[in-house]
């Protein structure tokens, strides 16, 4: 069963500096099966990432349809769904792993995984177990954990969005350049772990640009060229 379709999608965004459109990405079809790993490639620019902020809703598509199959809701389309049931999506079932880290001000490194958990229902005993195991995973130092991740490396807190993410074992998972970051080691990390969520029937989407990351892990590739997706 297909748990997303995604029906010529387009993004353009107008640059009222220059008064002029920039065409992001075009036309793009592809579906996706419950438990399988679809990769995206493609040079920069070529509008990778913006089909994920699409998915997500970071972004509004300019045209198209994105159907997503929520437990919650059915089959739901992602482009006129409300603002409270995207965030119900996000909080519950789709999680989004990207190089940056967004989290609260004045929020510890264990306290922004707990709270991927707790948000979902989890009590707080067992969220910060979950926490802390999956912490430990990554190997971010114990002794990183009570601090504010803004003076973390980027690979720390590249390490800890996947933490916060992958701590909930979302249904459908989009990974943005989940290893642009890391060092060897904490890559097989990463894939061991994608390997397990993927057995466990985590549906993910990911951009990658280390192919061998890849090789072995994928169930499809995509390749991007200007804008446009090709089988």
């Amino acid at each position: 069963m297909s748990i997303l379709e995604i029906q010529h999608l387009t993004k353009n965004f107008f640059l009222h500096n220059a008064n002029r459109e920039v065409h992001s990405c075009k036309d793009v079809n592809f579906s996706l099966e419950e438990g399988e790993f679809l990769g995206i490639v493609g040079r920069s620019g070529a509008g990778k990432s913006t089909i994920l902020k699409c998915i997500h809703r970071t972004y509004l598509p300019t045209e198209g349809e994105m159907l997503y199959h929520s437990t919650a809701f059915g089959k739901i389309s992602l482009v006129s769904a409300s603002e409270r049931e995207i965030l119900y999506l996000r909080r519950s079932e789709i999680g989004y792993v990207s190089q940056f880290l967004n989290i609260m001000p004045r929020t510890t490194a264990k306290e922004h995984v707990m709270n991927a958990l707790t948000e979902i229902g989890c009590d707080k005993q067992r969220a910060e177990q979950q926490a802390k195991e999956m912490l430990s995973y990554f190997q971010l130092p114990e002794n990183l954990w009570d601090l504010y991740p803004n003076t973390f490396s980027g690979g720390e807190r590249l390490r800890l969005n996947l933490a916060h993410t992958m701590v909930k074992q979302p249904r459908l998972m989009l990974l943005d350049e989940p290893t642009a970051s890391l060092d060897d080691k904490s890559k097989l990390l990463v894939r061991d772990m994608l390997i397990r969520l993927k057995n466990e029937n985590t549906s993910i989407i990911g951009i990658f640009h280390d192919l061998n990351f890849m090789d072995g892990l994928c169930d499809r590739v995509y390749n991007i060229s200007e804008g446009v997706m090709e089988g």
